[in-house]
């Protein structure tokens, strides 16, 4: 399969750009298109770039028609929770309405390979943990019901038009590029691990931790951290496994493993030898106590198996925000 094109949608976005670097590692050839709203021009580093919108099937048509690529991968979507609820028509438009149109774009190309970034926001409140791919989907902000939408849609894609997808659940994404060239890059940030290293570089006043009276070993929430070059590994292997000729799936991209909050921030500070400010205040609407994957079947599917630990997900962040001031 190597020599392949693949059309990042979104790659030059967080986990999009680490996609493109194992992509391009592993022998394809990544074509990013993105509108460089959330992502950013400096990431597009391992193959051409094609600026546009996912919502302009002009423009897709004619980038799909230059490049010919055997699949894609969708990870242009809005994903901060907080602003989905504050405008949700922001979300509909860009993660369901644009979808759409670039499935359509895709079917009328002739590609049948799809990928597609999903969340574990789709589940809601855990009923049960581990979480598994059968447990119910009730999502409880307008972030994870765009999700869920278009979970949706590409089974009736797939049941009827024969486009085959594998739909890839994200617990909590972290860590960067081991060399430092890309990064988490986000504005605002809103993710615990770029916080809390901004807070020991000195960049911010302190880190806020939203709840200490959960059900948990210490009280703070319990998270999934899987480190961003998994997930990139696992895309790369979801695009193997349909070239191939494999059947749509939904699976978990998680560790199994949970970490709390205070874990994490002790973890932090052993890394970055910092102490930093820490501030307990009362819980967050929304938020779940624990989430933790199981990812059993992405082993089975994909025979993917996660490489890094906390210890290197810290390690490669602090490398990358340390050195860069972007943000």
């Amino acid at each position: 399969m190597a020599g392949e094109t693949v059309l990042v949608v979104g790659g030059a976005g967080y986990i999009g750009s680490h996609t493109c670097l194992d992509l391009a590692n592993k022998g394809y050839k990544p074509v990013v298109f993105d509108n460089f709203c959330n992502g950013h021009r400096e990431f597009v580093k391992w193959g051409p770039a094609e600026e546009g919108d996912i919502r302009d099937r002009p423009r897709l048509d004619e980038v799909l028609a230059k490049h010919k690529p055997a699949a894609i991968l969708h990870f242009a979507a809005l994903i901060e929770v907080g602003e989905s609820v504050k405008d949700p028509v922001s979300f509909y438009e860009n993660n369901v309405i644009g979808t759409l149109t670039l499935l359509s774009a895709a079917q009328a190309a002739g590609i049948n390979a799809f990928v597609f970034s999903s969340t574990c926001a789709t589940y809601g409140l855990p009923q049960s943990v581990p979480l598994d791919e059968t447990h119910r989907q009730v999502p409880i902000n307008p972030y994870g019901r765009t999700k869920y939408i278009v979970e949706q849609a590409l089974a009736d894609y797939d049941q009827y038009k024969s486009l085959r997808s594998v739909v890839l659940r994200y617990f909590n994404a972290a860590g960067a590029d081991f060399e430092g060239r890309i990064g988490e890059w986000h504005q605002p940030e809103t993710h615990a691990i770029p916080l809390a290293i901004d807070a020991a570089l000195g960049r911010r006043q302190g880190f806020k931790v939203f709840g200490s009276d959960y059900e948990t070993r210490d009280g703070t929430c319990v998270r999934d951290y899987i480190h961003v070059l998994d997930l990139a590994d696992a895309h790369v292997r979801a695009v193997e496994y349909l070239l191939k000729g494999g059947e749509s799936v939904a699976l978990n991209l998680g560790t199994g493993t949970g970490t709390t909050v205070r874990e994490l921030l002790g973890a932090i500070e052993d890394v970055s030898n910092r102490p930093f400010p820490v501030e307990y205040i009362g819980r967050r609407e929304g938020d779940s106590h624990t989430l933790v994957a199981n990812n059993d079947k992405a082993r089975d599917v994909l025979g993917w198996v996660p490489q890094y630990d906390l210890n290197q997900i810290i390690r490669s962040a602090w490398n990358w925000h340390a050195k860069t001031n972007q943000h």
